[in-house]
């Protein structure tokens, strides 16, 4: 079976890999000639565990290849996929000019029947444009050539997609004829072992599905941080809150933990977009609204409580940060909470010094020069007189709190992530603050 990808950003390289690695031979397609010469050799454009090792063996193995050429890779083709940016307008609204200029590209190229399946997140009623101006290219051509449309909404998680992808919890799909539900089928079976469905629906619903998915996501934290500053108000402790509400398996225990904002490339783009939607069609979503108000507030806790130690003015001070990315086991600096929170400490007079394990590189197209780039997370501290962890990666666990002593200037820690204990750190003289924590 042979299929293409369109797009090798995080959702496109991650698809085209896993396919391969399930033996389908697999073109993946870029206009970026020097991204496509990189996987060539090796270099992936992002950070994602396990991924670099699967492209070169896959690659190795003539299983997976890469191309600028979108005429020459998708002749023979069963179905092409399309994982193309839709990155946010101004208004919220996706930017679908990506994925429609792919759909004009294959409508001019085509050999013969495809599928044509729009892997990146679009909003509801995108396929019937890509079908649109597919047909239009191919009325130009005077061809008659027959296509299928279909949706195939991705739910990988940064840092965790080569497992998403090979095990997948279900996979969605939106079909509107046989010929595209079987192709769609005889694609998915190798990643069905675990017993997990493939779930058919129409397009509209499979579009409506992934962004009403991450809402649901993005709910959930916003939620969760709303009471975790009223609990800092009461005296409750939302540690404790959080256990006790997430034992009733109706709400459950993931996504509840409380922080200083969610980010990354989905859930802030997914929840606007969907907003979005729904004002264009007369309807307005309260509770998104909400939820979209109560994050952007959260990335603003941190800095209000050291402005609270501290004083507002703080000028001549300086600050450790541990993490940037806007979660761990990535690079992703998109929306990241660290950027909004490094730029009001900078702009309180502050000087930052941060570190972490990947994103530093990335962090630098937002930041550049304004902050320092320490080696470890233990340079940060020389002189810092608080440190502030705002990525839970895993090394920062379980420090060693007598070495952080000795490096830091005030043994203050404000924990974004509720990642120590309270109790642990005061007995060590620590000054902690925590999220949710009075």
């Amino acid at each position: 079976m042979k299929i293409a990808v369109v797009g090798t950003g995080y959702v496109g390289l991650v698809t085209g890999t896993c396919f391969a690695e399930v033996g389908i031979d697999v073109t993946c397609i870029d206009i970026d000639q020097k991204k496509i010469d990189g996987l060539k050799e090796g270099i992936m454009p992002i950070y994602e565990p396990g991924l670099e090792p699967m492209v070169k063996k896959n690659h190795q193995k003539g299983r997976l290849h890469f191309s600028t050429e979108l005429a020459a890779s998708i002749q023979d083709c069963e179905a092409v996929f399309i994982a193309v940016g839709t990155p946010p307008g101004e208004d919220g609204s996706a930017d679908l000019k990506y994925v429609l200029g792919v759909a004009r590209e294959i409508g001019q190229n085509m050999n013969k029947h495809l599928v044509i399946v729009t892997k990146s997140t679009v909003p509801v009623g995108t396929a019937q444009k890509v079908k649109t101006a597919v047909k239009e290219e191919l009325d130009k051509r005077g061809s008659e050539l027959t296509y299928d449309v279909a949706s195939n909404p991705e739910f990988l998680k940064e840092g965790a997609a080569i497992q998403d992808f090979l095990k997948p919890d279900r996979i969605v799909v939106g079909v509107e004829s046989e010929t595209a539900e079987d192709v769609m089928k005889r694609l998915y079976k190798p990643f069905l072992l675990n017993g997990h469905p493939t779930i058919f629906m129409d397009i509209p619903s499979a579009e409506m599905t992934k962004y009403a998915a991450n809402s649901m996501l993005a709910t959930k934290i916003s939620f969760m941080n709303d009471i975790a500053n009223l609990c800092e108000i009461m005296g409750a402790d939302v540690n404790m809150v959080r256990k006790g509400i997430g034992s009733d398996n109706r709400i459950g225990n993931k996504f509840i933990y409380p922080g200083v904002g969610y980010g990354g490339s989905c859930f802030p783009k997914d929840v606007k977009a969907l907003i979005r939607t729904a004002q264009e069609n007369g309807y307005s979503m309260s509770v998104l609204s909400a939820v979209e108000e109560v994050n952007e507030r959260q990335k603003s806790v941190l800095v209000n409580k050291i402005k609270s130690h501290f004083g507002d003015n703080l000028t001549g001070m300086t600050f450790a940060v541990w993490g940037l990315s806007f979660k761990p086991k990535t690079d992703d600096m998109r929306e990241a909470p660290s950027v909004v929170i490094i730029n009001a400490l900078l702009a309180a007079g502050a000087s930052v010094k941060a570190y972490d394990p990947i994103a530093m590189e990335e962090a630098r197209k937002d930041l550049g020069d304004t902050i320092t780039y320490s080696k470890d997370e233990y340079d940060t501290l020389i002189d810092s007189d608080a440190l502030l962890v705002i990525t839970e990666w895993p090394e920062f666990r379980v420090p060693n709190f007598d070495v952080m002593s000795k490096l830091l200037k005030g043994k203050v820690i404000f924990d974004g992530r509720n990642i120590y204990d309270r109790k642990e750190l005061e007995a060590q003289g620590y000054q902690y603050y925590g999220i949710g924590i009075k």
